[in-house]
């Protein structure tokens, strides 16, 4: 069966938020069967908003929205609902009594405009939002149906889980769909597709292998749609097995793990912890380790150097060495992985200094050049790279890389 998704809001549609809201349902309906036929994005115009809706349930047994659900006057969805699903705005004592306790837990004083939340249209049905004050609404029509969520992220991804049960017990599974996924690392994306063009070759028309890229990994996803032949899905075992063996040593786990993910996992095996020191990738490397639930039984702490005065006063780099290779050296790179590592009392640490950019650079340290130390008790390698495309490129390449230079060494 198939699903379409709708996000609302003339904030994403002009790019001033990013929508995180549209990968995370279809990646939750997709791993349960269902096909995310289409994504929509549309303004808060209730002409689009109409045409969008109208399409969407055309071409799909399940339509999801997220979006203007607020009560401001930008947030006009309800209103389309309600026009095009009938019924009349009702007043409902549940959400009155949810909003009046999140209020209530938030210290906030309630206004009307909040209070008016709780009329809803009598041809839906409520699923309660527990994290905000825009209920969810469930909305049946000629056999399909549509579920609007608030566009918040963070209510959008708690309050997921209990729509997809929903959507489980109307409907059932989408389809027999068969999802595995394969983290590759230390081959380029061109010469991974070489490698496995036999294996593409030989797959049926129900499968599909696709290759996600991300910065110093390659996320292989294998898909089989056995929803017309369920007596074949036995067989997906064997073939993901014999793609494994086709990866060989690049297969550096199976399931889609970030290169902190896999440096945790490599620590954690040691007992050994680490600890960060970074200067043009200003914490980033920090940050994407820390994102990690459970990191605080390895990661000790990380320093931002990103000033001279820093690098030497807090990591102990020597003005002799800033003056004689500057600070964007194997030198300097070297000594604040060891710094790090003296600081915390970390056994592993990695250290980056270069030059993100847009300027900055020059001939003999162009813009992207980016040295980068990593530390374990019994080595420590200092190498420098040189990254392509603008300063958040660079920085995210060399986190990336910063994380799978030290997980190469344990």
């Amino acid at each position: 069966m198939n699903i379409s998704i709708i996000i609302i809001g003339d904030e994403i549609l002009l790019g001033r938020v990013t929508d995180t809201n549209s990968g995370l349902i279809a990646r939750t309906f997709a791993a349960d069967g269902w096909q995310v036929k289409r994504i929509r994005t549309v303004g808060d115009k209730a002409a689009d908003i109409r045409q969008a809706i109208e399409e969407s349930m055309a071409e799909s047994e399940l339509t999801v929205t997220t979006g203007g659900l607020g009560p401001t006057r930008d947030d006009i969805t309800k209103g389309e609902m309600l026009d095009i699903f009938g019924g009349e705005l009702v007043h409902d004592p549940a959400v009155a009594r949810n909003i009046e306790e999140i209020f209530a837990n938030r210290n906030i004083k309630l206004n009307d405009l909040t209070r008016a939340q709780a009329m809803v249209p009598s041809s839906c049905t409520v699923i309660q939002n527990r994290l905000g004050t825009a209920p969810i609404m469930w909305f049946e029509k000629d056999g399909h149906a549509l579920v609007a969520m608030p566009g918040v992220p963070y209510e959008t991804r708690g309050m997921l889980p209990q729509v997809a049960q929903t959507v489980h017990e109307r409907f059932g599974r989408g389809g027999l769909v068969l999802h595995r996924e394969f983290t590759v690392t230390g081959i380029s994306e061109s010469a991974l597709a070489e490698r496995l063009a036999a294996f593409e070759d030989s797959l049926a028309p129900n499968f599909k292998l696709a290759y996600l890229p991300n910065p110093g990994e390659i996320v292989l996803r294998l898909d089989a749609d056995y929803t017309t032949a369920p007596a074949e899905a036995d067989g997906f075992d064997a073939l993901c097995t014999s793609l494994k063996t086709l990866l060989g040593a690049n297969l550096a786990a199976e399931g889609k793990l970030s290169p902190a993910e896999l440096l945790l996992h490599a620590l954690r095996a040691r007992r050994y912890t680490v600890a960060t020191a970074e200067s043009c990738t200003g914490g980033n490397i920090a940050h994407l380790i820390t994102a990690i639930p459970g990191c605080s039984d390895t990661m000790l702490g990380g320093v931002v150097s990103y000033s001279n005065d820093v690098k030497m006063q807090t990591l102990g780099v020597t003005r002799r060495a800033l003056e004689q290779y500057g600070a964007v050296s194997r030198a300097v790179a070297g000594q604040m992985v060891e710094g790090i590592r003296r600081l915390t009392g970390a056994d592993c640490a990695v250290a980056t200094t270069g030059i993100a950019g847009p300027s900055g650079g020059s001939a003999e340290k162009p813009i992207g050049t980016v040295w980068i130390a990593a530390a374990t008790p019994q080595q420590t390698i200092t190498e420098c790279f040189h990254f392509g495309g603008d300063r958040q490129a660079v920085i995210d390449r060399a986190s990336a890389q910063a994380l799978m230079l030290l997980n190469g060494l344990l």
